[in-house]
């Protein structure tokens, strides 16, 4: 017997509206998906301060962590928000015992892996085919 998806609470709603602001239709998550995550073990979600639209979603492990997806409002780049969330998911995935952090990034987001890069991210994979449009994913790891 296949059970209906549950209706996603509040913070998968927002998560899943920030995300839509800040994706092409073919990579966005709906609410259900951004639920699905957050029921997840060992899954937080970083936010960006007061009103902005932004936020990284974490899967933190015994000894790494990987950036599940991160959004910040279009309006609300080139503000230093995102390096901002950056540097906090890094410092709290350090808290929590995680020595490395993995992200996969669309390799045509030259914005995103810039800051990566900058971040002190390093390329270590490819992932062909790993978006629904086609795009290949870059596989970055930071060591903290």
């Amino acid at each position: 017997m296949t059970m209906p998806p549950r209706p996603a609470g509040a913070q998968a709603t927002l998560l899943a509206h920030i995300h839509a602001r800040a994706f092409p239709p073919t990579h966005r998550w709906d609410a259900q998906a951004m639920q699905a995550l957050l029921d997840m073990p060992g899954v937080s979600v970083v936010m960006a301060a007061g009103d902005v639209p932004g936020f990284i979603m974490v899967r933190t492990l015994p000894d790494e962590a990987e950036i599940l997806t991160f959004a910040v409002d279009p309006a609300w780049r080139r503000q230093g928000i995102g390096r901002g969330l950056l540097a906090c998911c890094m410092r709290q995935a350090g808290a929590a015992g995680a020595r490395t952090l993995f992200l996969e990034v669309a390799m045509d987001n030259a914005p995103a892996m810039a800051l990566y890069r900058a971040s002190g991210f390093v390329q270590v994979g490819v992932r062909r085919n790993y978006y629904p449009d086609g795009m290949d994913a870059c596989v970055m790891r930071l060591d903290i």
